[in-house]
């Protein structure tokens, strides 16, 4: 691996490695943020690690998430999950930044509920700038929860310790996930600018003959035209329109084939592959789907 990667593979090795001393828990650590120290040694390195976490700040702090940049303001929340990179970008004092970090193996969830439910909690992968701003109610209330994990952390291990330890995090993702459905609402107004971009993106797409060119528009090239991660696109749509970026991206190529159906005397195969489906019959099926008729149905009634 690259000398200038860090692997974090543990909870001993995140604690221990960051001057923190040893951990009172193997498989989950709470960290205060104001411990946090990046020395000039460490600019430009990266970091990955195989634990979840979720963490609040309440100002811009020394770490690059991807290609973007933090930009917390006071009450931010933000999720990381395995695999994911950060690079130190800037010299950090103690006590500079304020706030707390919660960091979990994967283990630790593992034959519970939550192992099964996590990937439906998709702010795990969105985008730094998309993160979870908090009222100080909603920060308050998650902070109780953090300091119920960390007095658990203290205890001595039992056989409940797992459980406590996981409906707590259980918990803080079922509050995170009601306040981004209230931060969904509060920027009603720019998420209503952001569904017209994606229709003008659709249709861009289809003018410049990108379709021939490179087959169907992907979610990601939704996202990059919105500046925003895929999976946060996907969930502002649903928020708004009640369809999800793929369901918008197949409406449109419904509402297109549609028209060639009824203009053209192209075959139902030929039209498939001018929209960008590789199977003749997947296009069949997702045009009933959409319509209630197949192809051949709707050409003969129009």
């Amino acid at each position: 691996m690259d000398k200038n990667i860090i692997h974090i593979k543990s909870i001993n090795q995140l604690i221990e490695g960051s001057g923190l001393g040893k951990p009172t828990h193997p498989l989950i650590a709470v960290i205060d943020t104001a411990d946090i120290v990046f020395g000039k040694e460490m600019q430009g390195l990266k970091i990955t690690s195989d634990l979840y976490s979720i963490a609040l700040k309440d100002a811009s702090c020394g770490l690059d998430y991807g290609r973007k940049p933090y930009d917390f303001n006071e009450g931010v929340l933000f999720f990381s999950a395995p695999k994911q990179v950060f690079t130190v970008t800037k010299v950090q004092k103690l006590n500079e930044i304020k706030g707390w970090m919660i960091y979990f193996h994967p283990d630790l969830i593992r034959n519970t509920k939550l192992a099964s439910k996590i990937d439906g909690y998709t702010f795990f992968n969105y985008e730094v700038n998309e993160a979870l701003h908090l009222s100080e109610k909603e920060q308050s209330l998650l902070n109780n929860l953090v300091n119920l994990i960390e007095d658990e952390i203290q205890e001595r291990i039992d056989s409940h310790s797992q459980q406590v330890l996981v409906s707590n995090i259980e918990l803080i993702l079922s509050y995170s996930f009601r306040f981004y459905e209230r931060q969904f609402n509060t920027r009603s107004a720019q998420n209503t600018d952001i569904v017209s971009k994606v229709e003008c993106l659709l249709k861009s797409y289809y003018q410049t003959n990108e379709l021939i060119l490179s087959g169907q528009p992907t979610i990601e090239y939704l996202a990059n035209g919105c500046h925003l991660s895929s999976n946060y696109l996907s969930d502002l749509l649903s928020k708004e329109t009640g369809r999800s970026a793929k369901e918008h991206i197949n409406d449109f190529l419904i509402e297109k084939a549609k028209n060639f159906l009824v203009s053209s005397t192209d075959s139902i195969s030929g039209i498939a592959y001018s929209l960008g489906f590789n199977y003749p019959h997947y296009f069949g099926r997702i045009f009933k789907k959409k319509t209630g008729k197949t192809p051949q149905e709707y050409r003969q009634m129009n």
